[in-house]
């Protein structure tokens, strides 16, 4: 069955029931509005900037849209690019372009314009949705994107190069076109969040995307009483896919627009959250804001809130040590995935397996694992190899690209790139990328291990850990460090702290600094490496 048809069932089942909520608290701090909906603001104070839609107006968009595309000569198999900030107009327009049997082609909203121009030519969009936070990079490139595409443009103040998405769709039906899906038709295209070189088009079809609901709903056990607070970027399969769950239970979502602590602790509150998908900067942001006395919460109402799950990248157990201190009676779980999985969930730790934290989990629902060597043959407990993935999740195919699927897809298995080992429980640790892995002097150095045991240093916020080039070693580790807010570190307390690691897996060089992450928590190591990798090493201290 394709996914809209869990859309359709849920309008038709409990048509009046809220679907999408969107939270906007940045707009106070701003002092600006950016949609009419907003016009009452002050006349409103409980819920200052508060939208929400229901389930049969959430399908009643999506059908207005489908339509829209179809009056447009828009066919099955087309593609419709989707560049647009977390708001309510995104869910209904990826649904409405799928019930055209067309493919939702989600951009990530920090592309340059060069990279939007990159994305939309090698997926072969047809049509872009874009909003106003992107309107100066589009017009960068209208001129070279616009032969033979239409640009249909979200919110007020539409640009003069583009069409009016609000008006046209509000003209349309919204009455289901009933285009015949199957299971087969392909349904997405994401993009790889390019940390290891330029985005890669991944191809999803419709079974992927329901397997992905089934998966989610598994795992964490959503009923139509749940509420998902939404916070990282739809674009992304992490976000989409936890979401997916909501899908699949007929539960409310609600779509929060900033990140700060205040932020996120009062949409649980106001809303009765009982589901919140954190980054890891983020629980710790909070932690550290209740820690300072900038948060007070005993002023929320969070006895609702019963699950907290991390994803998108390696979770130090300190972390979740700190957060079970503050919220006991919360649950706790982690899933890995990747965009070529269809997002989070093909392995996945399990709210009974707090004992394991650390590890990403065991094989997830519906899924298989297994970790493979240089031969491609698994190997022994306890030994690093590459994480491998099976099962019907898995991407059709990198777009347009028959040699990196090659390289990728092996007799139906996924070859992750992530480097991984399984303990005497089956249960899997994540140990680096593949390609992140440093060799300093004959040695393989696994950055994620170095930078969980920094992040138990009481001062550490932040750390990332990168190879530099180094004559006699090759390669040494260099540890890139942010400090928490009003604490006090030295490079040498740093080294004194290390001094629990084995000698050959302590940092050669301390750099106090930022830690930039993409949308999604991944550490963005390129950015690093161009960073640090062309300065000097001379004066790098060699601790062997």
């Amino acid at each position: 069955m394709p996914i809209t048809d869990f859309l359709r069932k849920n309008a038709a089942e409990h048509p009046d029931m809220v679907a999408l909520v969107e939270l906007n608290p940045e707009i106070r701090e701003k002092r600006k509005v950016t949609w009419k909906e907003y016009e009452l603001i002050e006349a409103n104070p409980d819920h200052p900037y508060r939208r929400e839609i229901t389930w049969q107006v959430f399908d009643e968009k999506a059908n207005r849209f489908a339509n829209l595309l179809i009056s447009r000569g828009v066919k099955k198999g087309d593609k419709v690019g989707i560049l647009l900030m977390n708001c309510l107009e995104w869910l209904p327009i990826y649904f409405g372009a799928l019930k055209a049997g067309a493919l939702a082609v989600p951009l990530n909203f920090r592309y340059t314009a060069d990279e939007i121009k990159y994305c939309v030519e090698l997926a072969e969009v047809d049509i872009l949705m874009f909003g106003q936070e992107f309107i100066g990079r589009v017009e960068e490139i209208v001129d070279d994107i616009s032969q033979g595409r239409l640009l249909f443009y979200v919110g007020e103040g539409c640009p003069t190069f583009a069409e009016h998405y609000d008006r046209l769709a509000a003209n349309c039906s919204s009455v289901d076109p009933d285009i015949k899906l199957t299971d087969e038709d392909n349904a997405a295209i994401y993009f790889s969040s390019g940390t290891t070189g330029f985005p890669k088009a991944i191809l999803h079809n419709h079974e992927s995307l329901v397997h992905s609901c089934r998966v989610e709903q598994n795992h964490h056990g959503q009923t139509i009483d749940d509420v998902f607070l939404c916070i990282p970027p739809l674009y992304h399969t992490g976000a989409k896919m936890h979401w997916f769950g909501s899908l699949l239970s007929c539960s409310k979502a609600v779509i929060l627009k900033g990140v700060k602590p205040k932020f996120i602790l009062d949409a649980v509150s106001r809303e009765k959250c009982t589901i919140v998908w954190l980054l890891v900067p983020w629980a710790q942001d909070i932690l550290d804001a209740i820690d300072r006395g900038d948060i007070d919460v005993s002023e929320y109402q969070l006895s609702q809130w019963r699950l907290m799950h991390i994803g998108a990248q390696p979770v130090p157990p300190s972390l979740i040590a700190r957060w079970k201190k503050q919220f006991p009676n919360h649950q706790y779980d982690t899933n890995y995935g990747l965009s070529e999985s269809i997002g989070p969930g093909c392995v996945h730790l399990g709210v009974e397996n707090i004992h394991k934290v650390g590890a990403i989990g065991k094989a997830g629902f519906g899924w298989q694992v297994k970790i493979c060597g240089e031969d491609g043959e698994p190997v022994e407990k306890g030994q690093v190899g590459e994480l491998c993935v099976k099962g019907p999740g898995v991407m059709t195919c990198y777009y347009r690209d028959e040699k990196a699927t090659a390289e990728t897809l092996k007799d139906g298995w996924l070859y992750t790139g992530d480097m991984a080992q399984e303990d005497e429980d089956g249960f899997i640790f994540l140990v680096d990328r593949k390609k992140d892995v440093i060799i300093s002097g004959g040695e393989n150095l696994y950055p994620v291990q170095i930078e969980d045991f920094l992040r138990a240093h009481p001062a550490v916020k932040d750390v990332a850990v990168i190879g530099l080039p180094d004559k006699r070693l090759g390669e040494i580790a260099a540890a890139i460090i942010a400090v928490k807010e009003g604490a006090q570190c030295t490079e040498e307390e740093i080294n004194d702290f290390c001094h629990k690691l084995p000698r050959y897996k302590r940092p050669h060089k301390i750099i106090f600094a930022d830690v930039p992450r993409n949308p999604t928590g991944k550490i963005e190591k390129p950015k690093l490496r161009e960073i640090y990798c062309g300065e000097s090493v001379v004066a790098a201290q060699n601790r062997s």
